[in-house]
């Protein structure tokens, strides 16, 4: 971690004024991150794994096992603390998408992921629509990050009946317009509310909302 007279990597990458400047953050910050993360209890991906389990609701699979043959995307998947948890649940089939190299470098070494992109969640993705069972965005609706509008394209790439877990800073839910956006989405029919929670993810930041969308 930076000293006591320097600000940490966590607080230079929410000040990031551009997407260029949070990569460059982020790739300089890849091999301590999880380090980083453990003292913070940074908790939101189990519960972002969990969510997607728990909502999916498969009970021809095995209960141990209950994502086995999903195809899923994990979009901002950084370290691949994510694509632990999933893994963790049967997942073998995971896409990570992250806008460093540094991060998916790191990413690569948890063996979780069938396969890693460099990606930015700003623009549209390059895969088909429906491809997808699920996909998680954990930790990339924050501050220095992104807003809400990469929502609608993570629906577009989900299969109906699949689902997108997200975290949501609590303090950006009304504020920076994720509520006026899923509500927006939900009225034109494009998705269902299933969850929108508020958990203490990680120590001192005030809470954050775990969103569960279901693709009609």
């Amino acid at each position: 971690m930076a000293s006591s007279d320097q600000p940490s990597f966590l607080d230079r990458v929410f000040a990031a004024s551009c997407t260029e400047e949070s990569r460059d953050l982020y790739d300089e910050w890849a091999t301590t991150y999880d380090t980083d993360m453990e003292l913070h209890n940074f908790t939101a991906p189990r519960l972002v794994a969990d969510a997607v389990a728990r909502t999916l609701k498969l009970n021809h699979i095995s209960l141990s096992h209950p994502l086995s043959k999903l195809q899923i995307i994990d979009a901002g998947c950084g370290t691949g603390l994510v694509g632990l948890e999933l893994s963790k649940l049967g997942a073998t089939d995971i896409l990570g998408l992250d806008i460093s190299e540094g991060m998916l470098a790191v990413a690569k070494n948890t063996a979780a992921y069938d396969d890693l992109r460099t990606a930015d969640l700003s623009k549209r993705l390059e895969f088909e629509d429906g491809k997808f069972d699920a996909l998680t965005c954990c930790g990339t609706f924050t501050h220095g990050h992104l807003g809400p509008e990469p929502l609608r394209e993570f629906v577009r790439v989900v299969k109906t009946g699949g689902v997108i877990v997200a975290t949501v800073l609590n303090s950006f839910w009304v504020e920076k317009g994720f509520e006026r956006e899923v509500g927006r989405l939900e009225k034109e029919g494009r998705v269902e509310v299933v969850e929108k929670a508020v958990h203490d993810y990680r120590k001192g930041a005030g809470g954050g909302r775990v969103l569960v969308l279901r693709k009609p």
